[in-house]
């Protein structure tokens, strides 16, 4: 791919839309609207007993709130995990003493330059939410066993939340082995006995 030139269409508070003009494999000039992000962080803050802190918030694309684990826009300059540190604090009034990036991935590469950073944060000790202005934001530990449900349950539609959550969940029980399986969000309802 050769890019030939870029257009600004729009420069908007988070993101711009650039209109990318490049010459494809084969010779071919093709042009394509992309959304230019400046990436983020995501966390999965892990309590004992393996717990997890959730937010829940309004997300308008949607028209509804979302579980989701905490996350945000890297700010000019900052690098992912200092965004890590900053997001998770103002969002959760979390402070973790120990970070651990699982992940690394680009959003929707089709049309947007987005690329999120996940990372597992741990020794938590809390300290105090600033939210910002625009930001209502409700605050929940659950287990990871639970937040695990409700991704296969559809209560989870997050895709920076699934995955970060799916990493985890598959990193502990790497390293304790195959032996000790997290807890079981709910007990399974028994099955009635056949006559």
């Amino acid at each position: 791919m050769l890019l030939q030139r870029h257009k600004e269409l729009y420069r908007g508070r988070v993101f711009g839309l650039r209109r990318f003009k490049y010459v494809a494999q084969g010779g071919r000039t093709i042009e394509r609207d992309v959304i230019v992000h400046p990436g983020a962080a995501a966390i999965v803050p892990l309590l004992p007993r393996d717990r997890v802190v959730l937010v829940r918030q309004t997300r308008i694309a949607t028209g509804k709130m979302l579980w989701e684990i905490p996350a945000g826009t890297l700010a000019r300059g900052e690098a992912p995990l200092a965004c890590a540190k900053r997001e998770l604090t103002e969002e959760t009034g979390w402070i973790a003493g120990r970070f651990e990036k699982i992940a690394e991935f680009f959003t929707a590469p089709g049309f947007c330059t987005e690329k999120l950073h996940v990372y597992l944060a741990r020794d938590l000790s809390q300290g105090k939410t600033h939210f910002d202005d625009d930001e209502d934001i409700a605050v929940r530990a659950v287990p990871l066993a639970a937040a695990l449900a409700w991704i296969e349950n559809g209560r989870i539609q997050d895709a920076k939340s699934i995955i970060g959550l799916l990493k985890a969940a598959e990193m502990l029980r790497a390293r304790r082995g195959t032996k000790r399986r997290l807890k079981k969000a709910a007990p399974r309802p028994k099955r009635k006995a056949r006559r």
